[in-house]
């Protein structure tokens, strides 16, 4: 016996082989199909006696075949698993390439979900969709593939880009009038552009009603979190924070927010929740800030809650004061208060710990004080030359 066989001998002598269930099933498959190599099917057999806790001895009888083949069985599966045990190194009497036709069999199989199949996983693993492969390729008249290897499927799939198990996002339009309304926002934004002078000063002129502009929308569910243990500073042998991997949750709150797209100024209300009757409070600070008669044209999303049965009764206590401009469905983008959250949470948010909820609120608000100290004024460049700003605004929801 070789010295390597022999030392395996040693240790394979009546200890189980633990094959994971995907391997039991594979293998107790290609032991039930007549179509393939005698020699797979043995070498599938040796392994699933081996698993029974039969000894090589016993296996060698079973299969026909003397004690270093078993040995050398269940040594290349211990080396590289179920497909190195029971099919030889390539060059070595291996199936001849694979045709464009049993390419395009597995390429269909693996562009469908495996729940069409009957299974429970919404994506492929290579795994998975090999050992589907191998066992429903006899009676789709592919019965070769039933011996395909892990290996074989995933280079089939590299030459095709095919990536099973792989989602990527996409936003589906399902706003018919997604252009029409991304207009009316630009437009907005266009006209405010030309009370800008050269210097970028705000120039409004004499006589002409004053209409402030805000870009509003909510920031619901940040956290307040504490830590349990507390944060270790900077030294000189470690540059970073360090902080206890655990922590504690108390709760959340809801951001409501706009800013003046005329003066940058930042104007923040925290509740617990942003139902109506919370954006109805902040249409109520609006209406305290600006000047009794001007108008208020608020730009933001189509949410429910914007134009509930409530947000209408409260509005219609002060005919033209309010003036909504909508985005459309998925447009989020086009409101510039999203720029200013993306920032708050870069400077602020990330990481935030508290020992309290209401620490939370008082630092959020101080966030809006600090950031107001040096308003920024923010100024939309997306596809403002293809605006004419002496076009009229469709009104979204005026009173």
């Amino acid at each position: 016996m070789r010295p390597v066989l022999r030392r395996y001998s040693e240790m394979a002598k009546s200890i189980p082989l633990a094959l994971s269930k995907e391997d039991h099933e594979r293998l107790e498959s290609i032991v039930r199909t007549r179509t393939l190599q005698a020699q797979v099917v043995t070498r599938a057999r040796i392994l699933l006696l081996k698993e029974s806790g039969d000894s090589v001895d016993a296996i060698a009888d079973k299969v026909d075949l003397n004690r270093n083949s078993v040995l050398l069985c269940l040594k290349k599966y211990k080396e590289g698993g179920v497909e190195n045990a029971i099919y030889d190194a390539p060059g070595r009497g291996r199936n001849a390439e694979i045709t464009d036709d049993e390419k395009t069999w597995i390429i269909n199989v693996a562009c469908q979900k495996p729940m069409d199949f009957g299974y429970s996983a919404e994506t492929w693993t290579y795994a998975k969709l090999t050992a589907h492969i191998n066992k429903t390729a006899e009676s789709a008249g592919y019965t070769r593939l039933s011996t395909l290897t892990k290996t074989s499927v995933k280079n089939i799939l590299d030459a095709a880009n095919i990536k099973p198990f792989r989602i990527q996002y996409y936003c589906e339009n399902r706003d018919p009038d997604f252009d029409a309304k991304m207009h009316q926002v630009l437009l907005v934004y266009k006209q405010i552009e030309m009370l800008f002078d050269e210097n970028g000063e705000l120039f409004i002129p004499a006589g002409e009603q004053d209409i402030h502009t805000v870009s509003y929308d909510e920031k619901p569910g940040i956290q307040a979190i504490a830590t349990t243990s507390p944060d270790l500073p900077p030294t000189k042998g470690n540059g970073t924070i360090k902080r206890d991997y655990e922590y504690k949750r108390l709760g959340t709150v809801s951001l409501l927010a706009a800013i003046d797209l005329l003066t940058g100024e930042a104007i923040p209300l925290v509740r617990d929740t942003h139902k109506s009757e919370d954006f109805i409070d902040f249409l109520k600070i609006l209406n305290d800030k600006y000047p009794e008669g001007d108008t208020i044209q608020v730009i933001l999303d189509n949410h429910t809650v914007h134009t509930s049965k409530k947000v209408k009764q409260y509005l219609e206590t002060m005919p033209g004061r309010f003036i909504f401009i909508f985005t459309p469905k998925h447009g989020s983008w086009l409101n510039m208060i999203e720029g200013f959250f993306g920032k708050m949470t870069r400077q602020m948010l990330r990481g935030i710990r508290v020992a309290a909820k209401q620490e939370l609120i008082d630092r959020i608000y101080k966030y809006f004080d600090e950031v107001n100290e040096t308003p920024v004024i923010y100024h939309w460049k997306y596809k403002m030359d293809e605006i004419d700003p002496e076009e009229s605004v469709v009104i979204g929801l005026s009173f």
